[in-house]
């Protein structure tokens, strides 16, 4: 076994930390946008210039033609979810993706009106 000190950057035996930690440059967060596992984003742009991106964020942009959920996208990649947060938040600044909070629905039927049908249905 090699000495940890011996290892590169470029080393397999790093661990799976340093990757992401590289994709983020280190951030664990973003300052800017606050993203949730269930947060909808999609794709602003079609035109992106590839080159200033880093190829996770390039993935990312094109997994986000359609909506999904940043957890999805995370599963997509094989890549950890507050990895993807770090990425999308950069994105987002930049304008090349829009980001929303998930659909909710409420429920059509009021809670007193469903613990009247409960207490019928129990005298029954």
């Amino acid at each position: 076994m090699p000495d940890r000190h011996s290892l590169g950057p470029d080393s397999e035996e790093v661990g799976p930390l340093v990757r992401p930690y590289i994709m983020t440059l280190g951030r664990q967060r973003s300052d800017t946008v606050q993203l949730d596992m269930i947060s909808v984003v999609i794709a602003a742009r079609a035109d992106v210039d590839e080159m200033s991106l880093e190829p996770e964020q390039v993935s990312i942009l094109e997994l986000c033609r359609r909506p999904l959920s940043v957890a999805e996208v995370s599963a997509h990649l094989d890549v950890p979810v507050a990895v993807v947060k770090v990425l999308l938040s950069d994105l987002i600044g930049r304008g090349y993706v829009l980001a929303r909070a998930p659909y909710t629905t409420q429920s059509p039927v009021s809670r007193d009106i469903l613990q009247a049908v409960l207490d019928g249905i129990q005298r029954l």
